[in-house]
C-alpha cells in the first residue's frame, strides 16, 4: 500500500471572469471551480486509478479541510488525516482577459504535536511506500518531513521544492523533482536533457537513491545509481499541463509496486502524464490501458 502525505493542502478554487480585473470594482465569476489541492493529494487518485491500494493523509481542518475528505472518499480513496482546527488553506485563481492571477495562502500554522500525530498515523498504516508532497505550513521544517522517512520500514519518496530537498537528511528512496526545483538543489545547469540528467545523478548522490526529474517538453530522466534514464514525451496535442509532473511520479510509483524495472517505471511515467496532459481539467483520465500506451515510450541510456 501506498500512502501519501500532504501537510499543507489547500482547496483550489478557480474563478472564471468575462472581463478584465479592475480595481475597486465588485467582479462576478461567471464560472467556479474547487479542487482538493496539494501534491500528495494530486497523487492519490492516479495511483487509485492505476489499481494501486492507497491512503491519502496529512493535515487538515475546518470547513476546507472537511471538502476535502469529503472528496477523496467520494473517489473511493481512504483517508488518514490529522485535524489542526484551523481551517485548511484557500488558494483561489482568477482568470479574466486571458490573464490568470494566482492568489496563494501560506496555511496555518501546524504545532509539534500535530506532526507528532501524523507520524503516529503513518505508523499504524504501516504501508510499504510514502509520499511526502508538496509544500510546508508555517511552523514546520524539514526535520518533520526527516521524522517521517525514519518512523518505519517503508520506502520514502518526497515531491517538494528545490530548497527543502536540499535540507533534507535522512535516506530517500526517491524524490521527484521538476527542472526549477532540480536547478535549485543543486545549483547546476539544466538546460538539455544531458546536463538535466547529470543534475539529478548528482543530486541522488546527496541521500536518494533514486532522482525522477520531469522536464516538460523534453520527458524526464531518471538517474538510479546503476543507470541514467531518459525518455521524451508522447507525441500528442498538449492540451493542458497542470498534473504532469504528479501523473509521472504516479505511474512510475505504480509500476514500481507491481515490480517493474527501471526503464518501465519510467515508461509508464511518461505514459501516464501523456494522457493527462492531452485533457483540459484536472480528473484522472481513463488508464486502463496504460500497459499498451507505455510500449510507444522509448528510453534511452545516457552516459554518466
Amino acid at each position: 500500500m501506498i500512502l501519501t502525505v500532504t501537510l499543507n493542502p489547500a482547496v483550489d478554487q478557480t474563478l472564471q471572469f468575462d472581463g478584465p480585473m479592475e480595481p475597486d470594482t465588485v467582479m462576478r465569476a461567471t464560472d467556479a471551480r474547487f479542487d482538493a489541492g496539494g501534491k500528495g493529494i494530486n497523487v492519490a487518485p492516479f495511483l487509485t486509478a492505476l489499481d494501486q491500494p492507497t491512503v491519502a493523509s496529512g493535515v487538515v481542518g475546518g470547513f476546507t479541510g472537511a471538502f476535502i475528505r469529503e472528496r477523496l472518499e467520494a473517489e473511493g480513496i481512504p483517508t488518514a488525516f490529522v485535524d489542526a482546527g484551523e481551517p485548511t488553506r484557500l488558494n483561489t485563481s482568477a482568470i479574466a482577459d486571458d490573464t490568470e492571477y494566482k492568489l496563494n495562502h501560506d496555511g496555518p500554522a501546524v504545532e509539534q504535536a500535530t506532526v507528532d500525530v501524523v507520524v503516529e498515523r503513518v505508523r499504524e498504516r504501516d504501508p510499504d511506500r510514502v509520499l511526502v508532497g508538496g509544500s510546508l505550513p508555517p511552523g514546520v521544517s524539514t526535520a518533520a518531513v526527516d521524522a517521517i522517512a525514519t518512523a518505519g520500514d517503508w520506502d520514502t519518496v518526497v515531491d517538494m521544492d528545490g530548497r527543502h530537498l536540499r535540507s533534507l537528511e535522512a535516506g530517500y528512496a526517491l524524490c521527484k523533482p521538476n527542472r526549477s526545483e532540480l536547478s535549485a538543489a543543486t545549483g547546476m545547469d539544466v538546460s538539455t536533457v544531458g546536463a538535466a540528467a547529470r543534475a539529478a545523478e548528482a543530486f541522488r548522490e546527496q541521500g536518494f537513491d533514486a532522482v525522477l526529474a520531469s522536464l516538460g517538453g523534453d520527458g524526464a530522466v531518471l538517474a538510479t545509481g546503476s543507470a541514467l534514464l531518459a525518455a521524451p514525451p508522447l507525441d500528442v496535442a498538449v492540451v493542458d499541463t497542470v498534473g504532469a509532473g504528479d501523473a509521472l511520479l504516479s505511474g512510475a510509483l505504480a509500476a514500481w509496486a507491481d515490480g517493474a524495472d527501471d526503464p518501465t517505471a519510467l515508461r509508464t511515467g511518461i505514459a501516464v502524464a501523456s494522457r493527462v496532459v492531452a485533457r483540459a481539467g484536472t480528473a484522472v483520465p481513463p488508464l486502463g490501458d496504460i500497459e499498451d500506451v507505455r510500449g510507444s515510450v522509448t528510453v534511452r541510456e545516457l552516459d554518466h
